[in-house]
């Protein structure tokens, strides 16, 4: 009997740890949105495959996003609502229709999106759906000179 509980003992530490909050995770306050997620995992998840895909790159003079200005020069309380619309972006278009012959690669894509979804849960919309509607088309004239100034 008293050699029955080891393996009782060892699941349980086991079970610990593997719950145990890590040092790699980190909340992210994004207005009234605060979410946990594991960036360094997602970002030596993409590490493993970041020189097979950028050498596929052949657009090289333009860039998505410059920099990580996007997000910071983001007033807190619409960080949470741009964060869900690239999220939704590279979910609905960039992982579902990145193709490769490297079934590595398309495993990593496939739990890098995982983790896009998992965070994506998280966020909530900052704005009602009518709300956003009135203030996506009220700054129209944003979007309009931003396109304008493009060279």
């Amino acid at each position: 009997m008293r050699g029955s509980g080891l393996p009782l003992c060892l699941l349980s530490a086991v079970f610990s740890l593997s719950w145990a909050p890590s040092a790699s995770l980190k909340t992210l306050h994004l207005g009234s949105c605060v979410i946990t997620t594991n960036l360094q995992g997602i970002r030596s998840g993409f590490a493993e495959i970041q020189s097979s895909v950028q050498t596929k790159d052949e657009i090289l003079d333009i860039r998505i996003l410059k920099k990580t200005h996007s997000l910071q020069d983001t007033t807190p309380a619409y960080q949470c609502c741009l964060l869900r619309h690239i999220l939704r972006l590279y979910l609905d278009r960039v992982f579902k229709n990145y193709q490769t012959p490297d079934h590595h690669v398309l495993r990593k894509v496939s739990s890098l999106a995982n983790s896009f979804l998992a965070i994506k849960k998280d966020l909530r919309l900052c704005l009602q759906p009518q709300a956003a509607v009135v203030k996506a088309l009220g700054e129209l004239d944003i979007l309009l000179r931003w396109i304008e100034a493009i060279d």
